[in-house]
């Protein structure tokens, strides 16, 4: 019974699936390079709280349907170091998938709000102790894309993200990102 109950799932989705495919769809990949700031709450009194700050690096890929509609998975690569008693490496690997829904305000501008989420890997380490977690992440991004050709776009995008990541002294309260991509569109 359950392998007919998900046959008939994956059908009806194909079909109805088909129509929206049929419409107006760009596929895109793309990157880009930003600033993250984290806010960093530590628990324990001999500590303080950090915002740690560096560049971030993201790799993403995605579709836009109806020129309105974009759907998209981003990877995203944060280092930074901060100080306590001991100096700590912060790594963080983030995959995200966001939805924008993009209001042409030009002929070659867009601006657009959406929301994300996902999961963030984040690791903080120190000669005394390393603490890593897997945890989800959510939030919101605004921003503005330029259509530089057919085929190439550059956004600057905000994104604000909440974090679920408490191991060990340290307590993730969010992200900000401000992040320059490009994209091919193919």
């Amino acid at each position: 019974m359950k392998k007919y109950a998900v046959a008939s799932t994956l059908i009806l989705a194909t079909f109805a699936a088909t129509p929206v495919l049929a419409n107006t769809t760009d596929w895109f990949v793309g990157g880009g390079v930003g600033y993250q700031n984290d806010k960093i709450e530590r628990s324990a009194s001999m500590y303080s709280n950090k915002n740690v700050e560096d560049v971030s690096y993201q790799f993403r890929g995605g579709v836009i349907v109806n020129d309105q509609h974009r759907l998209t998975a981003t990877y995203s690569y944060y280092e930074s170091k901060f100080d306590g008693i001991f100096a700590n490496d912060y790594t963080q690997n983030m995959y995200l998938a966001s939805y924008d829904y993009l209001i042409p305000v030009h002929q070659k501008v867009n601006l657009f709000a959406g929301a994300t989420m996902g999961y963030s890997d984040t690791k903080i380490k120190n000669s005394w102790s390393s603490n890593s977690s897997t945890d989800f992440v959510w939030g919101g991004q605004v921003g503005a894309q330029y259509k530089l050709s057919n085929n190439l776009s550059t956004d600057l995008t905000y994104r604000y993200l909440d974090q679920d990541y408490k191991e060990g002294v340290n307590k993730i309260d969010y992200t900000q990102q401000v992040v320059w991509s490009v994209d091919y569109k193919f």
